[in-house]
């Protein structure tokens, strides 16, 4: 799903068992928790994009108790991981990680419809036409009435408003320049392309955003 990355990006180390452990996971899932407690639909079927070590979802699963939560993962050593966080916090409403590779082509036909789509800190880490394309399948894989909530740092309106964002942005272009912060102006498009609305945008701690879409 990714290119090449630098060290700094997408860090995840051993823990215990198959779990492996991100850092900046459990800084933010907390913020995300409370984003999704008030803007998520609070049942039915949700699908993580990009699971990652599975932190998040089982943080995800225990807030929101009345959704069904499908996590997802290209890496086999993640799924392993997003599979054992589940499986010692013995959550009932989180289904095994499947293998799925959200920048691909028509992804959206292999699932039921969703009630939620939600993925963090991914689009800076693909090249411009598979961020578009994630966002185009997740508008299609969506129930009518459904939500698209993506969390990230991006460009805002053209212009990297912090240090620490101008500084990883040309790290990421320096490892790999097809990947880098979005834009919001361009992301906002693609959400109306994908015929999602309304679109709303909701400050994060440390400058970060997250989008939430939702489908008619």
């Amino acid at each position: 799903m990714t290119g090449k990355l630098p060290p700094s990006a997408s860090v995840a180390i051993p823990a215990s068992g198959a779990m492996l452990h991100a850092p900046a996971a459990d800084r933010n899932k907390d913020a995300l928790c409370d984003l999704l407690r008030e803007h998520a639909p609070q049942k039915g079927r949700a699908l993580e994009i990009a699971s990652g070590t599975g932190q998040h979802i089982a943080a995800f699963a225990r807030a929101l108790p009345d959704l069904h939560w499908q996590p997802t993962e290209p890496a086999p050593d993640r799924r392993a991981s997003i599979d054992a966080y589940i499986t010692k916090a013995a959550l009932p409403n989180v289904a095994p990680a499947a293998p799925l590779d959200a920048t691909a082509t028509s992804w959206n036909e292999t699932l039921p419809a969703q009630d939620l789509i939600f993925f963090a800190n991914l689009l800076h880490l693909i090249p411009t036409d598979a961020a578009q394309r994630v966002i185009t399948e997740a508008a299609l894989a969506l129930a009518p009435g459904g939500a698209l909530i993506f969390y990230g740092p991006f460009v805002r309106d053209g212009i990297l408003t912090s240090e620490g964002d101008l500084r990883f942005d040309a790290e990421l272009r320096s490892a790999d320049p097809a990947i880098g912060y979005k834009d919001t102006v361009d992301i906002t498009r693609w959400l109306s392309d994908a015929a999602l609305s309304p679109i709303d945008l909701v400050e994060m701690p440390a400058n970060n955003l997250a989008f939430i879409a939702r489908k008619p």
